[in-house]
């Protein structure tokens, strides 16, 4: 975090939280009662303190990424366990291994973008994806490719989970509260990129999709990378056919094949009526 806006004439806490560490050795200032309230860490995981840790979720990315100049993103949702073709003779099933060719369509999307917005000074359309493993590393691979920068939304889950190396340090960030991380995926987006995967990525999914159809997120351009694949698990035609969502919320995303086709969509996107992140007359 950066110290050089403060404005007030007040002594720094981190300053007070330094000196703490070397008061009097006493019973009273070994005591955890004694200890400072944002030093504690027992404290702020209370049941209590739930509202404050998810304020701080939700401001500490915001502010570092406010200090790194980000202006919007291209969001990449998709599959922890699609394998990289080169290794995808370790796939756990022969769907996985045949969806790995998504892995080098999400790579090449990844870096395309990233030099586009390089050109323009790499502060708008920057890459972010869920930082972890499959999909997610592609993403942030294809960003190293370009030479450009990436953002990495990992969650502490209960088995092991860690950033991929193509994440960049200063733009990788961890969450406790899935929904906060959903917003942080969203707050910035200028495109939505679902790759096929799994219950996480229909998650982020239908609810980016949900906000945009009830105005509660402004439209932007949301591409399904593998036709076949998606419409092998939702019967997108019932749902209109049903009356559960209407005829015209087909139009709220598009099917792509290739990382050329989808740079081709966003590029004619705004032709079709709409501006980027403009908000839906409703």
């Amino acid at each position: 975090m950066k110290d050089e806006n403060r404005r007030h004439p007040f002594r720094d806490s981190h300053q007070d939280r330094k000196e703490a560490v070397n008061v009097p050795d006493t019973p009273q200032t070994r005591a955890p009662e004694y200890r400072l309230a944002f030093a504690d860490e027992d404290f702020l995981c209370r049941d209590e303190l739930r509202p404050v840790r998810l304020q701080l979720e939700l401001l500490k990315p915001q502010l570092l990424m406010d200090e790194a100049g980000i202006q919007s993103t291209i969001v990449m949702f998709g599959g922890a366990r699609i394998p990289e073709p080169a290794k995808k003779e370790t796939a756990r099933t022969k769907t996985l291994a045949d969806l790995s060719k998504y892995y080098d369509e999400a790579r090449k999307f990844a870096e395309i973008m990233t030099r586009k917005s390089m050109e323009g000074g790499g502060k708008q359309d920057v890459v972010v994806t869920g930082g972890g493993p499959g999909v997610m590393e592609a993403g942030n691979r294809g960003a190293v490719d370009a030479g450009g920068k990436s953002i990495g939304l990992n969650i502490v889950l209960p088995h092991e989970q860690a950033p991929n190396e193509y994440v960049t340090p200063e733009l990788c960030f961890n969450f406790h509260y899935f929904a906060i991380r959903k917003m942080h995926f969203l707050m910035r987006a200028s495109a939505i990129c679902v790759f096929p995967g799994g219950f996480g990525t229909l998650d982020e999914t239908f609810e980016a999709l949900t906000l945009i159809q009830t105005g509660r997120m402004a439209r932007v351009p949301f591409l399904l990378f593998g036709e076949d694949f998606w419409r092998g698990i939702i019967n997108w035609e019932v749902l209109a056919e049903a009356g559960t969502i209407s005829a015209d919320d087909l139009e709220l995303f598009q099917f792509v094949e290739t990382a050329e086709e989808a740079v081709a969509a966003l590029e004619n996107w705004e032709g079709r009526g709409e501006k980027r992140g403009e908000l839906p007359g409703r």
